[in-house]
């Protein structure tokens, strides 16, 4: 019998994928190339070539790289076809098309940050917060031609507390998601698994987060507000107009006061605290962050600020 692990070509890009491609490379899994994003200009001025996450893992393991600009170039189909891989795995990774993930005889797996058929697209962390659920967790799936739309293999469970962000969600969520692939590549590897095909019901969506996607409505209830805050903390980061600048919102409280303010209404002493009235409350600033500035705490920023208490709190903020 048999008994050599299957090769696998591993896809992948940000910082999520990298913990998946290390555990599996960590036991003895053949990776026989890793596919990710073209280098981008980044840093100040644009002026350096910054590869991706999973690109620095790859190199700094000896891993040969493929990064295609387009997933349909014939020269790419061939390069991938010539690496024979057993399976493929994707994590965090572009939209495949069929001649790429039916290429492999055990198929193409992928890992999402969700309890598939629930949050179905590109930001399942961020949606998961910002709709308010108190549960998530990591799906493994055949790809299929939709997306996310694949006969599930195995899941994992993770609860959200009322204090996550999408960024503790994610480093969470990053590690779960890591043991659930290899638990998923190891059964293919012995032939014990059986797909299920995805209920119809429960079936919702994370679509992609735009700059406009962030901004700030007050005019919803205070958890609402608070959790569509954390909801997209610490990327890309929720905002508002505030002294007719762009305020960056990375933290904030809930306080349940009810009030006759118009929602979007600001309170403040000046010195410690900033407030904006929500539809049934008041969301307290914790720490933002203005344009070209860091980030910092409202009090760093109200005593920086040269203003009088009826000059920043005449301040409205928009929220229609």
């Amino acid at each position: 019998m048999n008994t050599s692990k299957p090769s696998i070509v591993f896809m992948g890009t940000p910082e999520f994928a990298v913990a998946s491609l290390k555990i599996l490379h960590e036991n003895d899994y053949p990776i026989v190339g890793v596919v990710t994003a073209t280098d981008k200009w980044g840093g100040r001025n644009k002026s350096t070539l910054i590869c991706s996450a999973v690109k620095s893992y790859a190199l700094e393991h000896h891993l040969p790289v493929l990064q295609p600009k387009n997933l349909k170039d014939p020269q790419f189909i061939e390069a991938l076809e010539a690496l024979q891989a057993d399976l493929q795995v994707v994590v965090a990774f572009r939209m495949l098309p069929k001649a790429v993930w039916n290429m492999p005889k055990l198929g193409t797996i992928n890992l999402h940050a969700s309890l598939l058929p629930k949050f179905r697209g590109a930001a399942p962390i961020n949606w998961a917060i910002i709709r308010g659920e108190k549960e998530t967790g990591v799906t493994t799936f055949f790809i299929q031609e939709e997306i996310d739309t694949g006969d599930l293999l195995f899941q994992d469970r993770v609860p959200i507390s009322p204090s996550d962000t999408a960024g503790t969600l994610h480093d969470r969520l990053m590690d779960t998601g890591a043991q659930l692939l290899l638990q998923t590549v190891q059964a293919i590897e012995k032939n014990e698994f059986t797909p299920i095909p995805q209920s119809h019901e429960d079936v919702s969506f994370a679509p992609k987060i735009f700059h406009e996607t962030c901004a700030i409505n007050f005019g919803q209830t205070t958890q609402q507000v608070f959790d569509f805050i954390r909801g997209l903390s610490p990327y890309p980061g929720a905002w508002t107009i505030f002294l007719q600048k762009e305020m960056k919102v990375y933290e904030a409280n809930p306080s349940p006061e009810l009030h006759d303010q118009q929602p979007g209404t600001i309170a403040t002493d000046g010195k410690k605290y900033l407030k904006v009235a929500t539809l049934d409350g008041w969301i307290n600033l914790v720490t933002i962050q203005m344009p070209g500035k860091k980030r910092m705490s409202v009090e760093t920023f109200l005593n920086g600020l040269r203003l009088t208490l009826d000059q920043i709190e005449s301040e409205k903020i928009l929220y229609e």
